[in-house]
């Protein structure tokens, strides 16, 4: 029996892993801006008509900015946000979870270059374009994308792209690719969702997400977020001051004293929040001058008399509710005297999008 080592078979089937891997999204690829409320029903037509497919070529001239979007300017792509060496760091590891040594079924692929199709079988929004870019670009693959973030996907089978590479690469990818795509267009399908219904009412504020995320997968999720219309929230705890019911009772001091501790920690540039159970909490915060009180788990009824009491006492606080807030109850905590609403099922209850990838015969 002759031994063949396979070590230096991998670049033939692979490519020189990372030599492609593409930070960014298409040239193409046109963002929805930061901040823009991307809202799922009735689809297609609540967002913008599909349209022709984007031709499939990577010189293909940049999307305009669809009219509909709500903005007064056209801020950056959302994805310039991203740092090319967190996407590429984020992709290895996925990568590393499903391959962390050879597959043998390569070897029946190969390093021939192949195309496949990217396909959605769900409605929703397309979200995780950055990220199937990295991960695609890590095993010597390039994608076109045919629909462009915030998409809204019809129901049936929507191909959103094409990806091209050695075929053994496109292999390597494929469950990691699809795992992004399905999970950040279930979260940015959930943002629309919740956004949408809050618009309806005739709401202004901010709905956000929370922390609530999955390990290893925070910053997809609070990308998908932003990609659905709505504000992806602090993304660790460094940011925000935030001075929990926890931190509350571990202090075992008054939440004067401890918001002037956590004020002075923070320094002159972080804003500070106090989340409140009580009225008397709320206000006692707001007067110790937190620039953010969080009502916390109130009824919708008396969420809206504590919330106005609040800003009858500090008319410049910023008001944020939550607390198991859904689709379902979410317009019953919507106020004129409420400013943010945190929902964390739009990302721990949020189901992911179908997608699947079939690669194409050889030309």
């Amino acid at each position: 029996m002759v031994l063949i080592p396979l070590c230096p078979l991998f670049p033939r089937l692979y490519g020189p892993l990372g030599s492609q891997c593409h930070s960014v999204p298409s040239s193409h690829v046109s963002m929805v801006p930061w901040g823009a409320s991307a809202t799922l029903s009735p689809l297609p037509t609540s967002l913008w008509s599909l349209g022709e497919p984007v031709p499939l070529c990577p010189l293909s001239p940049r999307l305009p900015v669809p009219p509909q979007a709500p903005m007064a300017s056209q801020p950056h792509d959302l994805w310039v946000q991203l740092p090319p060496h967190k996407l590429r760091s984020l992709a290895r590891a996925w990568l590393d979870e499903d391959a962390p040594g050879p597959d043998p079924a390569a070897m029946a692929v190969g390093p021939a270059p192949r195309r496949a199709q990217l396909l959605c079988k769900s409605p929703g929004v397309l979200a995780g374009a950055p990220f199937v870019d990295a991960v695609f670009g890590e095993s010597g693959c390039r994608v076109h994308w045919r629909l462009r973030e915030g998409s809204p996907l019809p129901p049936g089978r929507t191909v959103v792209a094409e990806a091209e590479g050695p075929g053994a690469g496109l292999l390597l990818a494929e469950r990691a690719a699809l795992n992004c795509l399905g999970r950040c267009s279930g979260v940015a399908t959930a943002a629309a969702r919740a956004v949408s219904l809050a618009r309806a009412a005739g709401w202004a504020g901010a709905v956000a997400g929370t922390r609530k995320t999955t390990p290893g997968f925070r910053l997809a999720e609070k990308y998908a977020l932003a990609v659905g219309g709505a504000d992806p929230h602090r993304h660790d705890l460094g940011g925000l001051v935030m001075l929990k019911d926890n931190h509350l009772a571990a202090a075992g001091a008054p939440v004067e004293e401890v918001v002037g501790v956590g004020r002075g920690a923070g320094g002159f540039w972080r804003l500070l929040a106090v989340e409140c159970g009580t009225l008397s909490e709320a206000l006692r915060a707001a007067e110790a001058g937190a620039d953010i009180v969080l009502l916390d788990n109130f009824p919708p009824e008396e969420l809206q008399e504590v919330a106005a009491k609040v800003k009858g006492a500090r008319p410049g606080v910023t008001v944020e509710a939550s607390g198991g807030v859904t689709l379902e109850t979410l317009p019953r905590v919507l106020g004129p005297h409420v400013d943010v609403v945190s929902m964390g099922c739009l990302t721990h209850g949020a189901p992911a999008l179908d997608f699947s990838m079939a690669v194409l015969p050889p030309e």
